[in-house]
C-alpha cells in the first residue's frame, strides 16, 4: 500500500494492526509504502516485481540505445533534411501569408526596393507604412534624421531584413526588389548593455570601426546613433569622420545611417559629395507655430530632405513624461 505526502504516525500504525513500514521514495510527491500479511504473501511467492521491472526496462532502453547508435549518420541526415525542409516550409507559408514576393539577385551593387516593409513590425501594428530604397551607382552614403519614434531605425532594419531574406532563399516582403549580391552586412545599432567589461560606446567604436577597415562595394552598413555616447563635439567628429571614410571610397558600400547630431550640417563636417544623400522622416503639422502634441502626426515615409527639429518635447510626451516637467522644460 503507497501513501503520500506523510508518513503514517506510529498512533495510526498501532490502529492498523496489518501495516508495517517497508520503504519511501522522493519524487515530485513522498510515498510511504507499507506491508500488509498478504503483501507479504504475494513478496514470497512473487518476489520484488517493481524492482524486476525497473531492471528490464533499463535493460531494453540499454539495448534500444546500441540499436539506435548503429544508424547515428543516417538519423543525423534526416534530421538535417527535415529541418532544412521545415526552414523551407516556414518560408514558404509566411510569405504566402503575407504577400511576399521574389526578389530579383544580381552581380551589381545596386539595391532598388519598392515599398519594402518590415517583416516583424508590420506584424504588430494595424498599419504599416511601407517605403522605398534606391541606391544606385551615387547616393551610396543615406544620411537620416529626424525625431525619435518616427520609424528611423525600423526603415534601416527593414532594409537589412529583406536583403538577408534574399540571401538565404526567401521571398521578400516588397512590392519589388533587385538586390545585388552583398558580402557582408555591418551593424553598429546602438547595443543593449552586456556583462562585459566595455562600454555601449566602445562597442560601437569597434563595429564601426570594422566597418571602416572592411566593408566594399558590396557590403551593406547600418549604423545607428554613432556618437552618443561621448561629449557632443567628439560625437560629431567621430560621426563626421567615418562619413568621410566612406565618401572617399571609390565605390563605396551602401551605408544607411540614422543620427540626432545634426550639427553635422553646420560645422563642415560632411565633404561636398554625390556618394552622400540626405533623407528624413516626414512629419505632418498644420502650421510653423503649432505646439500642440496632437496636431503633430508621424507619417513614417522617407523623403528627400533633412529634420528642421527634433520634436523632442513631443517625443517627450509620447513617452508619458509628467505635463509638469515639460512645462519646466
Amino acid at each position: 500500500m503507497c501513501i503520500f505526502d506523510e508518513k503514517l504516525t506510529d498512533e495510526t500504525l498501532g490502529k492498523l494492526h496489518d501495516f508495517e513500514f517497508a520503504f519511501s521514495e522522493d519524487g515530485d510527491e513522498k510515498r510511504f509504502f507499507y506491508h500488509t500479511p498478504k503483501t507479504k504473501e504475494l513478496d514470497n511467492l512473487l518476489g520484488d516485481i517493481y524492482h524486476k521491472i525497473l531492471d528490464m526496462e533499463r535493460a531494453i532502453i540499454r539495448d534500444l540505445i546500441t540499436r539506435v547508435l548503429n544508424f547515428v549518420p543516417q538519423l543525423i541526415k534526416a534530421v538535417n533534411f527535415t529541418a532544412e525542409l521545415d526552414c523551407i516550409l516556414s518560408l514558404a507559408l509566411i510569405a504566402h501569408q503575407n504577400n511576399y514576393v521574389r526578389p530579383i539577385l544580381t552581380g551589381d551593387t545596386f539595391l532598388d526596393i519598392k515599398n519594402g516593409r518590415h517583416a516583424l513590425q508590420e506584424m504588430t501594428v494595424d498599419t504599416f507604412v511601407p517605403n522605398d530604397t534606391k541606391i544606385l551607382n551615387d547616393g551610396r552614403i543615406n544620411i537620416i534624421t529626424g525625431p525619435n519614434y518616427s520609424g528611423k531605425s525600423i526603415y534601416v532594419k527593414q532594409v537589412a531584413l529583406v536583403v538577408y531574406l534574399s540571401h538565404i532563399g526567401s521571398f521578400i516582403p516588397a512590392d519589388s526588389a533587385t538586390i545585388g549580391i552583398t558580402d557582408r552586412i555591418f551593424c553598429a545599432m546602438g547595443n543593449k548593455p552586456t556583462i562585459t567589461e566595455q562600454s555601449t560606446f566602445m562597442i560601437d567604436l569597434h563595429q564601426v570601426g570594422m566597418m571602416l577597415r572592411q566593408a566594399t562595394s558590396h557590403s551593406l552598413c547600418l549604423i545607428d546613433e554613432f556618437g552618443k555616447g561621448t561629449l557632443t563635439e567628439d560625437g560629431i567628429g567621430l560621426l563626421g569622420g567615418a562619413i568621410n571614410h566612406f565618401a572617399n571610397y571609390e565605390h563605396p558600400p551602401k551605408v544607411l545611417l540614422c543620427t540626432h547630431l545634426t550639427e553635422i550640417f553646420d560645422k563642415d563636417c560632411l565633404p561636398q559629395s554625390e556618394n552622400i544623400k540626405f533623407y528624413t522622416m516626414s512629419v505632418l503639422k498644420p502650421d510653423s507655430n503649432c505646439t500642440s502634441t496632437e496636431d503633430i502626426i508621424f507619417l513614417y515615409r522617407l523623403v528627400p530632405g533633412q529634420a528642421p527639429l527634433s520634436y523632442g518635447l513631443h517625443c517627450a510626451r509620447l513617452a508619458g513624461m509628467l505635463q509638469g516637467t515639460l512645462h519646466i522644460l
